[in-house]
Order: structure tokens, then C-alpha cells, then sequence
């Protein structure tokens, strides 16, 4: 076969004469042996892979895995320590409601402040003991972290409830009548039968008189609202006082109330000046005790102070 080349490089065309069983070979060459070749070539890096390359992708496989497993325990160990943050942090608030509130306890039941004294840890102590220590273990210290915080909700409760009955029971106190309603003074006419000082004849007193100086102060002998305040027959100037629990106290003959009706006042509060208004021979205050609308003697009231 001949082939015929041209180029720029030579004048005339040249004549390359090629043997068909040369052309032949290459072309058995391009497309046999070629295939053959890369087929070997792909086995030889298959191979490789199988060797050092494999174990080199399976180690950064497990290293993959290893550093997963730890990011995931260290989330693990922040969520634990935050929410073990959270229930120390609740406990704490416990603590100080709980001193809070055995404060006020010992100031409501009036007791010894350096006995029971909430703003500093008890008083403990004792010798070391001999031997190795163990440590509190996670479980364990989750127990014991819990039952310490049903231990202080449970104490929580049980103070609450003593202050509601101290509470209530100082309530109650303030609102019975006890005590004198005059800061100084004599008791000038008591409860029950006596001749009227007008007709000279027998009637019942429904109070007791207290008399003093002109001018000198009037006290409620109980927390209460005041119902009346004003001029009332009989009573000249009076005010009345509903201490509620059907206790209702009344204060007769004063030169000058000094409460309205609505106002609340406290046990000991001044609510008038003592006068002789009305029905009176002279400056002194009637004071009456009613209990569910009717009068009682209110000389076991006034001793009840003292």
C-alpha cells in the first residue's frame, strides 16, 4: 500500500510505501492488546486499594466514627452538667425561701434568734474518721441530690403550714378586744345594774366607764374597721369598731373622733380624744364589747392584756 504525504517542509509530495501485514499488526495492537493492558492496569490498582489504600480509608473511616462518638459523649456531658446546674440551682432557691421563712418564724413566735439562727449553716462537728473515704459515684450522688430535694420540699411545706396557724393565730389576737382602752385613767363605773347618775334610778349598764383627763387619747383594743363615727344618742360622740368574728367594740362620750367610717386601724391605735359629750357627768370614755350584736361584760377583756 502506498500513502502519499505532503508538507510545507518539502517541495513535492512524498510517496511512503506501507505492507498490508504491517497495518495488520497495528490495528490487532490498537484493539487487542490496548484492552488487555488497561484490564491489567485496573487489577494492579484494584490490588492496591485492596492493600495499603484500603487500610488507609478504613482507618479514617473509624477515626470518623471514633470522633463522632466523642462529640456526641461531650454533648451528652454538657446536657447533664446543665441540667444538673438547673436542679442545684432550684435547691438553692429552696434553701433561701426555707431560711426566709424560719426566719419569720422565729420572729412570729418570738423565740431566741441565736438559738435558731437561719443565717448561718448549723453548728456540726465530730473526729475525722479513719479509713479510706469512698467517693460518691454519679448514680449516688443523683439520688441523693434528688431526695435532698424532696427533703426540702417537704420541710417547705411543713413550715408553710406552721405559719398559717401562727399567722392566723396572731390574727386572732389582734382581732379579740384585750386590754384597757385609755392610756391612763380609772375605772370609774363597771358593767351590769347601778343607779343612773341622771334619774337615780336602777339600770343596766352596758359598758364600763374609764375616766381621765380631757383631752387625753382613746385606743381600739383590736385591729378592725370602723362603722360609726359620729354622734349617736345616748353616746355623744361615739365610734364603733367591727374587729369581725362577731366582736364589735364602741367608745362613748369623746371630745373628738379622729377615725372615719372605712378606715382600718391596728390594735392600740388612737381613734379618739376623751371628752364628755352627751349623756355625761364628765370627761371619761364608755367603752362597750359586743359579741354577735349582744353586750358582754367586758372586764374578762380588759384583764386578758395584762
Amino acid at each position: 500500500m502506498n500513502i502519499i504525504l505532503l508538507s510545507n517542509l518539502r517541495k513535492g509530495p512524498v510517496n511512503v510505501s506501507v505492507r498490508r501485514r504491517t497495518i495488520v499488526a497495528g490495528l490487532v495492537g490498537l484493539f487487542v492488546f490496548m484492552p488487555a493492558f488497561f484490564v491489567v492496569l485496573g487489577y494492579g490498582f484494584a490490588g492496591y486499594i485492596k492493600g495499603p489504600l484500603k487500610t488507609q480509608l478504613l482507618e479514617s473511616t473509624e477515626l470518623a466514627s471514633q470522633r463522632d462518638k466523642v462529640e456526641q459523649l461531650a454533648l451528652e456531658a454538657r446536657n447533664g452538667i446543665h441540667a444538673l446546674t438547673l436542679r442545684v440551682g432550684e435547691i438553692q432557691a429552696r434553701a433561701i425561701r426555707l431560711d426566709a421563712l424560719g426566719s419569720r418564724l422565729v420572729e412570729m413566735a418570738k423565740l431566741d434568734e441565736g438559738e435558731f439562727d437561719f443565717d448561718n449553716l448549723p453548728a456540726v462537728g465530730g473526729p475525722e474518721e479513719l479509713g479510706v473515704l469512698d467517693e460518691m459515684d454519679i448514680p449516688d450522688f443523683l439520688y441523693a441530690l434528688d431526695q435532698l430535694s424532696r427533703k426540702l420540699e417537704d420541710r417547705e411545706q411543713q413550715l408553710s403550714v406552721l405559719e398559717s396557724m401562727l399567722l392566723n393565730e396572731s390574727l386572732r389576737d389582734e382581732v379579740v378586744p384585750a386590754g384597757r382602752p385609755i392610756e391612763s385613767g380609772w375605772l370609774s363605773s363597771p358593767f351590769g345594774k347601778r343607779t343612773d347618775p341622771f334619774t337615780g334610778k336602777r339600770a343596766f349598764h352596758e359598758g364600763v366607764d374609764f375616766a381621765g383627763k380631757k383631752g387625753s387619747n382613746v385606743i381600739s383594743v383590736a385591729s378592725g374597721v370602723v362603722t360609726w363615727s359620729g354622734d349617736r344618742y345616748g353616746y355623744g360622740r361615739m365610734v364603733e369598731v367591727d374587729h369581725g368574728n362577731g366582736y364589735v367594740t364602741r367608745y362613748g362620750h369623746n371630745k373628738e373622733n379622729l377615725v372615719k367610717v372605712g378606715d382600718i386601724i391596728k390594735k392600740g391605735q388612737v381613734v379618739a380624744l376623751m371628752g364628755s359629750s352627751g349623756r355625761s357627768t364628765g370627761p371619761h370614755v364608755h367603752f362597750e364589747v359586743l359579741r354577735n350584736g349582744r353586750p358582754v361584760n367586758p372586764a374578762k377583756y380588759v384583764r386578758a392584756a395584762r
